[in-house]
């Protein structure tokens, strides 16, 4: 009985989420680079247990990668952005609000799908893998931008503005925020979370997303104090979801 219950507990993938997180979280401190800040490594922690809890290593991957890719955009021209005054704040480590900035959404999809049945299950996973596509076009697109767009346009009217700008847009960040969304995608279609055709969605939704972020920081953003970035983003992986989502279901329907 003793041996019989040690294997069950074993297995259960929130045992080996807790572990594993814990493991990870042990080497980062020791490492000499840091990407988070402690807090946002022990957030980071919480979020990697639920999302391992619930969508086993495909899920935990998606994040892993996106975390890992994110970060190193950031520090892409790092020197060129810090002297213009338009680099990530802290050298592009990251604290508990890009964390939960980048994933909550992401979350609440994966949480949600012990809570449905398959067919909606099958739909937030979509959103979760949309949500992380959606990030990083999102974070590709305005890293590139900023250290290489030639040219950069304010979304809402087309006029040329500074890098850096909210809601500037540029040609070489939007390719590489599509190249990106791109990436995760087939990732999540790699390891078995979506369907060839949810690759075609989560392009759709991250493009749709991130030029609405764009909207959001050239309209709304400057005039409310509650949109900051991390709202913002949480807004715009939350469209990328559901945008995701309601093509996936308009399709099937």
């Amino acid at each position: 009985m003793l041996e019989s219950g040690f294997m069950v507990s074993v297995e259960n993938p929130w045992v080996i989420a807790i572990a594993l997180n814990t493991v990870l979280l042990g080497v980062a401190f020791v490492l000499p680079k840091k990407l988070l800040t402690l807090m946002g490594y022990l957030h980071a922690w919480g979020l990697g247990v639920v999302l391992w809890g619930t969508l086993n290593w495909p899920g935990y991957l998606v994040v892993l990668f996106y975390f890992f890719l994110g970060s190193a955009v950031t520090r892409i021209g790092k020197t060129e952005k810090e002297s213009q005054g338009i680099a990530e704040g802290r050298s592009g480590v990251r604290g508990p609000e890009n964390v939960w900035g980048s994933a909550l959404t992401a979350m609440v999809c994966a949480l949600g799908t012990l809570a449905v049945n398959e067919v909606w299950s099958g739909l937030l996973v979509l959103g979760y893998v949309a949500s992380f596509s959606t990030k990083l076009s999102d974070t590709c697109a305005s890293e590139v931008g900023k250290a290489y767009g030639k040219r950069t346009f304010l979304i809402t009217t087309l006029q040329p503005v500074a890098r850096g700008t909210e809601g500037a847009v540029s040609l070489e960040g939007t390719l590489a925020g599509g190249v990106a969304s791109l990436a995760i995608a087939i990732l999540g279609w790699g390891v078995g979370l979506i369907s060839p055709f949810g690759i075609l969605w989560c392009l759709i939704a991250a493009f749709i997303a991130t030029n609405l972020e764009s909207v959001i920081g050239a309209t709304l953003q400057t005039k409310f104090s509650l949109l900051t970035n991390e709202v913002v983003n949480i807004i715009n992986t939350t469209l990328g979801a559901i945008i995701a989502i309601l093509l996936a279901w308009g399709i099937a329907n």
